[in-house]
């Protein structure tokens, strides 16, 4: 690949130091994508710009003026602290008539609303838990007819296990009315309740724009998992490095799956990929229940690009070494047709 002048989105938060030198582990894990990817990218030769950004359009359009860059590398994962404003981020890159890495405008905004990506699953024909959707001020006064409990309560719209913890997992009605209200009192977004899949825990990484690479399953498990809770990726579990080996977390290539899983899942994802209109890449989310059936949970465009997390261990695992994949993920943003390339 040519040399090429990238400029780096990231939330202005997460700009990283130029050396990891004397920073703790737990402040760095804050930003280690952001470490990662600009790293990578200078290993690869490219004239790299980081640029920071909060809450203002401006900035994007400044750097851009002054730097002309080939492509934008977008690290943003929302904007004015809404994750749905992910995807205006995207179509105002598109507006400026510049190549981005990551998924379209589109897409994003279809994965982004979990309840709309399970209603076009649901066309597709692809199995997601049953769920129902409370909007921000209305309380919980019955249970929908077609949910069972156990049921799970999340964000409708923020990523990053954002308000999930064990008390996520309701197993009545008082339950569920106060996580709902928890959910739109912290997080102040719209409730998500579905129906708790029990089972293993997988996720399965996906790169491309038409053609599609499918990268192993990976599995998330609990060595240490304290009696009576759920192998769940809370946020604490996903973000603080002291309770993962307190919890003995670990993830890695999913064993014992059986021929007609490990056959079937790949057909799975490019189904769901390409039914949400994505591209670049993303990682699908998925339970495995007790009867070996796959339930998907969500998909996770632009998901965590850490050297040594899930989806970047996945990519080594089929043949793209950090490096690789950084350089694959690029000239898919700079070969994407995006309306204003036609």
């Amino acid at each position: 690949m040519r040399r090429l002048r990238i400029l780096v989105l990231m939330h202005a938060e997460l700009v990283p130091p130029d050396s990891l030198d004397g920073v703790p582990e737990q402040e760095w894990n804050r930003w280690k994508m952001e470490f990662d990817v600009l790293a990578g990218l200078e290993e690869l030769g490219h004239e790299v710009i980081g640029i920071g950004v909060e809450d203002d359009l401006r900035v994007i359009r400044d750097a851009i003026n002054a730097h002309q860059p080939h492509l934008v590398f977008n690290l943003l994962m929302h904007f004015h602290d809404a994750g749905v404003y992910d995807s205006a981020v995207v179509s105002y890159l598109e507006l400026m008539r510049v190549p981005y890495t990551g998924c379209n405008p589109r897409g994003l905004l279809l994965a982004g609303d979990k309840a709309l990506s399970k209603k076009v699953l649901a066309y597709h024909r692809i199995r997601a838990p049953r769920f129902a959707v409370w909007r921000r001020g209305k309380v919980v006064k019955r249970l929908p007819p077609r949910l069972r409990f156990p049921l799970i309560v999340k964000s409708a719209s923020e990523h990053a296990s954002t308000g999930i913890s064990q008390a996520s997992i309701v197993r009545d009605l008082a339950q569920l009315a106060d996580r709902v209200a928890f959910v739109h009192r912290n997080v102040q977004t719209d409730a998500i309740a579905e129906e708790y899949i029990e089972g293993r825990e997988l996720t399965i990484g996906v790169l491309g724009n038409e053609r599609l690479t499918v990268f192993p399953p990976w599995e998330l498990s609990f060595d240490a998992l304290p009696r009576g809770a759920e192998p769940i990726a809370t946020s604490r579990v996903k973000w603080d490095r002291k309770y993962q080996r307190k919890l003995g977390v670990h993830t890695g290539p999913a064993r014992s799956l059986g021929a007609a899983l490990e056959g079937s899942l790949p057909r799975l994802a490019k189904r769901i990929y390409r039914a949400l209109d994505l591209s670049g890449y993303a990682r699908i989310d998925l339970r495995i229940d007790p009867e070996g059936r796959p339930w998907v949970l969500e998909a996770n465009p632009n998901p965590d690009l850490c050297f040594g997390e899930d989806f970047a261990e996945s990519a080594e695992a089929s043949g793209f070494p950090y490096p690789e994949l950084l350089r694959r993920i690029t000239s898919l943003g700079l070969a994407y047709r995006a309306p204003w390339k036609d």
